[in-house]
């Protein structure tokens, strides 16, 4: 049976559908710790990393370059199948502008390439998945493994072939062990780990650093050991739990018992379509994105 309303606008329930895996876990504001934890960890990927430092203003103009992901995370998720398949159209058009050569590998790089893509979307979906099951509802392995192969849908929007995603949480933790040969800790790297741990703030931002901090840290505390130590994060477990987990856990749980885990989606999913033509990610076009990205 669907957790969530019907959607009433729109001539279909999108990729995914209210009985999703998917809808579940990106319905919660979990989902911001999940994104700050993808940042970190598709920063070990040297040609990922490389795309990002050359093409990308996010050290200028970090909190839009975030609610423009959010927003495509947004249309793709709850909107109909052709808003979505618009979305993946747009990033595949900025994407062909983006390539180079990676100074740390020597390598030529292309945010076309499907196995760098893969990389950034593995993260991103392990990651929603990893915080969502430790802070708001422990999923097992039935549900981790429907919403690995529902994520397969969302890949191929950007040229990601669908044979090649992970479609079970085994299958998640097999590719990151083949890809760990190709992880590089380099400095960009570590200086984009230390921006997301603590980016720069103008006067009028710094009252809301606490809050950030919790969040980043929060995000720390599921990176696997080997991860973080990459990252160059060595602070201990209990200092997670003091600045990031306990936190989280006590506003997650004052959440869910004053809103309870379906009603922001349930909010939301009665004027989603008209939410998403709002937010018009899909009717931007390529320039309006390579102005706000590109140095």
């Amino acid at each position: 049976m669907p957790l969530f309303d019907p959607v009433t606008v729109g001539d279909d329930a999108g990729l995914f559908g209210a009985d999703s895996m998917t809808w579940q876990v990106h319905s919660h504001p979990i989902m911001l710790v999940g994104g700050v934890r993808a940042l970190m960890m598709q920063s070990l990927h040297p040609l990922a990393m490389a795309g990002v430092d050359q093409h990308s203003g996010y050290r200028e103009d970090p909190v839009p370059r975030l609610l423009r992901t959010a927003e495509y995370v947004l249309n793709v998720t709850f909107g109909d199948v052709d808003t979505a398949e618009r979305c993946g159209e747009l990033v595949r058009k900025v994407h062909a502008f983006v390539k180079g050569t990676d100074p740390v590998t020597g390598e030529s790089y292309s945010a076309e390439d499907p196995e760098t893509l893969l990389w950034v979307h593995v993260c991103e979906a392990d990651s929603f998945a990893t915080v969502y099951s430790r802070y708001v509802k422990r999923l097992h392995t039935q549900e981790l493994d429907r919403y690995y192969a529902e994520s397969a849908k969302s890949a191929a929007l950007v040229g990601i072939p669908e044979e090649l995603v992970p479609r079970s949480a085994a299958a998640v933790q097999e590719y990151y062990r083949k890809m760990r040969p190709r992880l590089v800790a380099s400095e960009v790297a570590m200086e984009t780990v230390r921006f997301v741990l603590s980016p720069p703030a103008p006067l009028w931002q710094k009252p809301g650093m606490p809050l950030w901090h919790m969040i980043s840290h929060s995000a720390v505390a599921t990176i696997p050991n080997e991860y973080r130590r990459m990252c160059g994060i060595h602070w201990s477990r209990p200092y997670d739990y003091l600045t990031g987990v306990w936190p989280v856990w006590a506003a997650t749980k004052s959440f869910n018992a004053t809103l309870g885990t379906v009603v922001p989606l349930n909010l939301v999913i009665k004027n989603t379509r008209r939410l998403v033509d709002q937010y018009s990610f899909h009717k931007r076009t390529p320039a309006y994105f390579r102005s706000k990205s590109t140095k």
